[in-house]
Formats: structure tokens, C-alpha cells, sequence
């Protein structure tokens, strides 16, 4: 129950932060295109959705509900660095991981559509104004609405096992080969939450993550380092060369430096609730 209910709510709050960003986007690319209207719009819209889910407006009955499923707590400048390292070790590691990958198996293609009749800087505009979206809206659903109830009954592998999951439902992109990707992010954004008990700093993790992937995919059409470059190239036809194996030793050179930042922010978490603690005991 406790699982049905944070998957129901988490993609509630998926749907009602994004499905006016992807309508107005929508017009905008067919609609006066020239102007991208869109993202003072969606910034706005985003702001009030941002107030409400923290816990202002109406009803008042879930006001403290809501404030507290967010998880939007406020940290210490040394996590919000340990945070921020670990995340971004995370992600390289994952971009090298892929990399590996698109010379084993042959992943699904990512590509664009022909926006060749907008004017780019509204597609650029669009593309920018989309990265907070996602990382605030996703961050919210996944790792605060959702994550939170499942990872306090169950744990955190449990939590990011279905968040990761349901990431991929959320993109429309459940294809098996897949899934380890989505559970990997899921495990990148969702095990920083869990250390700092806060969704910020994966909320600057995943915009950064987003502008990088968005710009990636606009200047080459395509996401290269997610996107295979075709089964001629697998190790298991063409056989191994130096670029694979040097995108191994990268991806385990970046894991095991991952690995020991997200050991460090554990440690440092650790010790900034034993202070907390501390502190609140002396004042009672």
C-alpha cells in the first residue's frame, strides 16, 4: 500500500508539473515561433507549482503533508559540496559507463525532430527553459514524493529500484536495455537525497545534467554518448581497440573516485545529524 501510493502521487506530480510545459512548448514551436513565449509562462506556472507542493496555498490540511513528502530541506554548505562532487562523479561515471555500453549492445537511437523551420533561438530557449523543469519537477515526484514513503518502509535500494523504474515510465521509455540506465540515475539523484535529506542538491545535479544532454542533442542531432553508433562497431564484431579500453579504465577510474565521494558525504552527513542532535538535546 504504502509502495501504490507513492508511485500514484509521485507521477500525479509528474504529470500536473509537466504536462502544461509540454503544451505550451508544443504551441510555441507551431505558434508565433519567432518569440519563445513558452518560458516566461512555464516559468511561472513552475513557481506556483513549486509554492504548492512545499506546502503553501490551499487546503490547509495538507500544507505539513506536503512540505514534509517535498524533502526540500536546507543543508550545510560542506554537504551541499560533497553532495554536488558525489552527484557529478556519478554522472561522468555513468556517461563513460554508456559509452562501454554502445560497443556491447546496440542501444536504442535518441534523436530530435525537424525543428529546422523554428528559429533556433527559440529552440534554444525552449530546450534551457526545460532542464529546471525536468530537474525540479522529476526531483520533486521521484525523490521526494515518491522515494521518501518507499525508502523509510523499505529502505533505499527498494526506493531507488521503483523510482528508477518508474523514471522510465515517466520518459515513455521502458525498452529492457534500458532500465539500468534509468536505475542508475535513479540511484545517482536518489542516494545523494537520502544522505542529505534534501532534494536540492540532486535538483542541480539533474538541471546540469539536463543542459548538458539537451545541448548535446541539439548540436549533433543526436545524443552520441547514449546513442550507439551501430552493431559494425560492437567489440563482438569488430573486436577491441584502444578507445573501448580506454573508456574502461575511465569509467572505473570515475566509479571507484564516485564511490569514495559518496562514502565521504555518508560520513559527513553522519556527522552533521550527530551535531544536530547535540544541539537540540542542550536546548531542551
Amino acid at each position: 500500500m504504502v509502495i501504490l501510493r507513492a508511485v500514484l502521487i509521485g507521477m500525479l506530480v509528474v504529470m500536473v508539473g509537466t504536462i502544461p510545459r509540454n503544451v505550451m512548448f508544443w504551441i510555441n514551436l507551431h505558434h508565433y515561433s519567432s518569440v519563445p513565449w513558452a518560458v516566461p509562462l512555464t516559468a511561472v506556472y513552475l513557481w506556483f507549482f513549486w509554492r504548492y507542493l512545499r506546502g503553501e496555498g490551499p487546503p490547509a490540511e495538507t500544507a505539513e503533508l506536503r512540505h514534509s513528502s517535498l524533502r526540500a530541506n536546507r543543508i550545510s554548505g560542506r554537504l551541499w559540496w560533497w553532495a554536488l562532487l558525489s552527484g557529478v562523479l556519478g554522472l561522468v561515471a555513468l556517461v563513460f559507463a554508456l559509452r562501454v555500453a554502445n560497443r556491447m549492445v546496440v542501444l536504442p537511437q535518441q534523436g530530435v525532430p525537424d525543428l529546422s523551420h523554428v528559429p533556433k533561438i527559440t529552440v534554444l530557449s525552449l530546450l534551457l527553459m526545460g532542464a529546471p523543469v525536468a530537474g525540479i519537477i522529476e526531483e520533486s515526484a521521484f525523490r521526494g514524493y515518491m522515494q521518501g514513503p518507499i525508502e523509510r518502509r523499505y529502505g533505499l535500494f527498494v526506493a531507488i529500484l521503483i523510482t528508477g523504474t518508474m523514471f522510465a515510465v515517466a520518459h515513455m521509455d521502458f525498452t529492457p536495455i534500458l532500465w539500468p540506465y534509468y536505475v542508475a540515475v535513479a540511484a545517482i539523484y536518489g542516494t545523494v537525497a537520502y544522505a542529505t535529506n534534501s532534494i536540492l542538491p540532486a535538483i542541480v545535479l539533474h538541471t546540469a545534467g539536463n543542459i548538458f544532454s539537451n545541448l548535446d542533442l541539439w548540436l549533433h542531432g543526436q545524443a552520441e554518448w547514449q546513442a550507439s553508433s551501430g552493431g559494425a562497431h560492437l567489440i563482438w564484431h569488430s573486436g577491441t581497440d584502444a578507445s573501448f579500453w580506454i573508456s574502461v579504465a575511465a569509467t572505473s577510474l570515475v566509479a571507484a573516485a564516485a564511490v569514495w565521494a559518496y562514502a565521504r558525504l555518508a560520513t559527513v552527513a553522519a556527522m552533521h545529524d550527530t551535531r544536530r542532535t547535540a544541539i537540540d538535546t542542550t536546548r531542551a
